[in-house]
C-alpha cells in the first residue's frame, strides 16, 4: 500500500497518515469493549473480520480505475477504503486478546506466543516474494490489484479457519454489568500503568520505521518496488528465527528481560541506518539484508513479550477493558507516530550538510530522534513489574553460556 501510494506521488506526511490509520482506529476499541461480552469473543472477531475482507475487494479494483480517475481521486477513494478497512479492523479487534488469553493457559503463553509469530512471519515472507516478484522492476496498476485481489481471497480462506477456534469463557459479572467503566482507575493500577507508559515510548519509536524505511530505500537507495518488498520479506524470516531464539524462555526467564535485551538491539539496528542516511556508509545490499533480518527479530521479541507481560498483569474481572485500553493506547501512539514522523521529514527535505564525513539530512536525522526515543523506552522498560522475572544478566547467561554449550554437547561424538 505505502508503494502504490507512493506510485501516486505523495508526500512523506500523506504515507504517514496512511501507515498511521490502522493503529489510530483503534480507538474505536473503548466503546467498543462495553459490547464484547454480550456478543460473544468469537462472533465479535468473526463479524468485524468479514466486513474487511469486503473492504480489500474494492481496495483491488482501484488500481483499475486510471482510465477515467486522475491520481488525486484514485487517492482518496483508497484512503475512504482504508478508513473503512481499519475502522472494522479496530472495532472486531477489541475482542481478539481477551479472547486468546481465556484459551491459552498461562503457563505456555510465552510459547503460545512464539509459535503464533512464527506462523506470522513465515506466512509474510512468501507473500512478500509473491509481491516482490509480481511488482518487478516498474510495476503498472494492474500489478497492485493483483496484489490486493491475492490479499482479498487470502482473507476469505482466514476466516474459515478463524471459525474453527472455540469460543473462549467471558466473566459472568461483565456480561451481566451494567455500570459505568472506571477508565481512569484502569489507567492508574500500578502495574499496568508503567507498561502503558512503556508502550508509548516503544510506538513512537517504532512507529515510523516501518514505512520510512522503505521510503528511504526508494528515494535514497534508488531501488525499484519489486526489490524493495524482496529486501523487505528479510524482515519476516527474522521474526521467524525468533522461535529459536525465546523457544520457552520467556515462560521461564519472564518478558522484561527480553524486552530490555530486544531495545539494547533496536539502539544498535537505528544507528545502522543512521550511518546509512548519513552517507558514512554505502547502501550495499548485505548491510540493508542485515538490518531487516534484525528489525524483524526485534519487532518480534518486542511484541511477543510485550503481549505476554500484558497477559500477566491485568486482572480476570475488567479483562476486556483492560486489553482495550492497552491496544487503544499503544495504537493510537502507533498512529500519531508516523504522522509526526513524516512532518519532519518533509520539514528537513532540502537539508544536505556534511560535518566530519557525515552527512546530515532528512533520514539521518530522522534515525537518530528514533533512537533518542528508543533510549527512552529501555528506561521506561526497566521500571516495569513483573512477577518472578528473571534478570537481564540471567538471560544473557542463557543466550551467551548454557546455549552454545547444550549445542556442542549434542554436536560432540559419542563413543
Amino acid at each position: 500500500m505505502i508503494l502504490y501510494a507512493k506510485s501516486l506521488g505523495v508526500s512523506a506526511t500523506v504515507l504517514g497518515i496512511i501507515a498511521g490509520m490502522m493503529p489510530l482506529l483503534v480507538i474505536f476499541q473503548i466503546p467498543a469493549a462495553n459490547y464484547v461480552s454480550r456478543v460473544g469473543y468469537k462472533r465479535f472477531v468473526y463479524g468485524g473480520w468479514g466486513v474487511r475482507v469486503m473492504f480489500i475487494f474494492g481496495m483491488a479494483l482501484v488500481p483499475l480505475t486510471g482510465g477515467f480517475l486522475n491520481s488525486t481521486s484514485r487517492l482518496a477513494l483508497i484512503l475512504f477504503l482504508l478508513f473503512g478497512f481499519n475502522l472494522s479492523r479496530g472495532i472486531s479487534s477489541c475482542a481478539w486478546l481477551p479472547w486468546i488469553t481465556s484459551l491459552v493457559p498461562s503457563s505456555i503463553r510465552g510459547k503460545y506466543l512464539a509459535l503464533d509469530a512464527a506462523f506470522v512471519n513465515l506466512a509474510s515472507f512468501v507473500a512478500f516474494l509473491l509481491a516482490g516478484l509480481c511488482l518487478g522492476p516498474r510495476p503498472a496498476p494492474w500489478q497492485f490489484a493483483v496484489i490486493f485481489a491475492f490479499s482479498a481471497f487470502m482473507g476469505l480462506a482466514s476466516l474459515v479457519f478463524l471459525k474453527r477456534i472455540p469460543e473462549g469463557e467471558t466473566p459472568e459479572q461483565a456480561r451481566a454489568s451494567t455500570t459505568s467503566v472506571p477508565w481512569l482507575e484502569i489507567a492508574r493500577y500500578g502495574p499496568f500503568r508503567k507498561l502503558l507508559r512503556m508502550n508509548v515510548a516503544w510506538a513512537l519509536s517504532y512507529g515510523g520505521l516501518g514505512a520510512f524505511t522503505v521510503v528511504f530505500l526508494k528515494s535514497e537507495a534508488a531501488m525499484t518496488e519489486g526489490n524493495i518488498l524482496l529486501v523487505n520479506s528479510t524482515t519476516f524470516l527474522g521474526g521467524l528465527s525468533s522461535l529459536w531464539f525465546l523457544g520457552s524462555r520467556m515462560d521461564r526467564l519472564g518478558s522484561k528481560p527480553i524486552l530490555a535485551f530486544s531495545l539494547m538491539g533496536w539502539l544498535v539496528i537505528v544507528t545502522g541506518w543512521a550511518l546509512l542516511a548519513g552517507a558514512l556508509f554505502s547502501p550495499l545490499l548485505q548491510v540493508i539484508l542485515l538490518l531487516q533480518f534484525l528489525m524483524g527479530l526485534g519487532a518480534a521479541l518486542v511484541n511477543m513479550a510485550n503481549t505476554r507481560l500484558a497477559m500477566a498483569i491485568v486482572p480476570v474481572m475488567g479483562r476486556n477493558h483492560f486489553f482495550a485500553l492497552f491496544s487503544v493506547v499503544s495504537n493510537l501512539s502507533l498512529g500519531i507516530a508516523p504522522i509526526l514522523w513524516g512532518l519532519l521529514i518533509d520539514a528537513f527535505g532540502s537539508l544536505q550538510v556534511r560535518w566530519a564525513g557525515f552527512e546530515w539530512n532528512r533520514f539521518s536525522v530522522f534515525f537518530f530522534c528514533v533512537g533518542f526515543f528508543f533510549l527512552l523506552t529501555l528506561a521506561l522498560c526497566r521500571k516495569l513489574e513483573e512477577p518472578q522475572a528473571a534478570s537481564m544478566e540471567e538471560l544473557l547467561r542463557e543466550l551467551l553460556i548454557q546455549s552454545p554449550q547444550r549445542v556442542w554437547l549434542r554436536l560432540w561424538p559419542r563413543s
